[in-house]
Formats: C-alpha cells, sequence, structure tokens
C-alpha cells in the first residue's frame, strides 16, 4: 500500500528507501557483532526511535538469528514540544536491564546536537560497565552538532531542516508516516 504524502510536507525518503537502508543497516549491525560472544543490548531511546528500533531489530534477527539480543529503552528529553532542543537532557525513564559485559547499541531516531547520546553514555551507560558502546541512527544532522557524535552506524545525512515520520514528530504528529518528510520553507523554525 502506498501513502500519499501529507501536503504541508516534502518527502526526504521515501517509504522503500527507508526500509532499504534499515535492512543494509541490520545486516551491517549483524556482521560486526555475529564474531563477538557478549550479549548485545539494544537500547532505544524513546519516543522517536520505537519504530526504527522495531524494524532494526528484526532485520538484525533476520541476518543473524544467534546473535544473544535483549532490547530496552529509555526515554530521554530535550525538546518538548519545541523545534529545537533546549539544551537540558532529561531522564523520563531508565533502562531497566543490567548492561554489565555486554555490547550495547544506542539506537536513536536522529542524532543532532549530539548532547542526547553524550549524556546517555556518559551518565546512564559508561558507569554500568558494558563491554563496548555504539551508536545506530536513521538520521544525523550533522550541520547542528554542538558535542561532535559520530554515530558507528547511519542511515541517512539529513540537513538542517526540521523532519517528521518514522517515528519522529511535531507536537505528536506525524510519527506514524513510513516516509521521512520535512516542512517546507523552515516553516517551523519561526
Amino acid at each position: 500500500m502506498k501513502y500519499t504524502p501529507e501536503p504541508e510536507l516534502h518527502v526526504f525518503k521515501t517509504e522503500d528507501e527507508v526500509r532499504c537502508r534499515v535492512a543494509e543497516l541490520g545486516k551491517e549491525i549483524a556482521d560486526d557483532y555475529l564474531p563477538r560472544k557478549n550479549t548485545l543490548m539494544v537500547v532505544g531511546i524513546l519516543d522517536g526511535a520505537f519504530f526504527f528500533t522495531a524494524h532494526l531489530v528484526h532485520a538484525i534477527y533476520k541476518n543473524a538469528p544467534k546473535i544473544p539480543l535483549r532490547m530496552d529503552f529509555v526515554k530521554l528529553s530535550s525538546y518538548g514540544d519545541k523545534t529545537v532542543s533546549s539544551g537540558t537532557v532529561r531522564v523520563e525513564r531508565d533502562i531497566s536491564q543490567s548492561i554489565k559485559g555486554a555490547d550495547v547499541l544506542i539506537v536513536d531516531d536522529i542524532v543532532d546536537t549530539g548532547r542526547t547520546v553524550d549524556f546517555l553514555v556518559q551518565n546512564l551507560l559508561k558507569p554500568r560497565e558494558p563491554a563496548s558502546i555504539r551508536t545506530c541512527t536513521l538520521l544525523h544532522k550533522p550541520a547542528r552538532a554542538i558535542i561532535p557524535i559520530q554515530p558507528e552506524y547511519t542511515g541517512f545525512i539529513v540537513p538542517n531542516e526540521f523532519v517528521v515520520g518514522c517515528g519522529m514528530d511535531y507536537k505528536g504528529e506525524y510519527r506514524h508516516l513510513p516516509y521521512i518528510g520535512i516542512f517546507p520553507g523552515g516553516k517551523l523554525w519561526a
């Protein structure tokens, strides 16, 4: 079933482009982690990365069903209802499982300023002594970087535009879209 784009959005990546890229990321991650013997703990960042995390974990499993894999979620907030980060990261939900000795893969919807991932790594994950920590993001927006984060796995590089869909929202709307859309003309930046 094909979806008609929302009239106020420009399509940045189609549903098929997103699906293909997630499959490629799943294979790449499976190939990297299959030789390791540690548990792979996938930590998704809620709410935005929920859909991406689910599809990515399926793609990893499809390519390497023998990887010992667990999932957990953390909820961090720095945007609220705004279109730009407040600069302060709040923990709304911490992970609930031990990660000691595990290979941790952070899954985020978008890395832009770098604050959220940096906060997660430095304050919530490293102190719990995982074997390794890597990051996978659906979108990377290096033009907005304040803390230079270079994810090990990136779906797409995105321009400095406000994006929605595939889990990303604006005031709770558009998360359900199966494609990534951009608001044209900086409509939301005012």
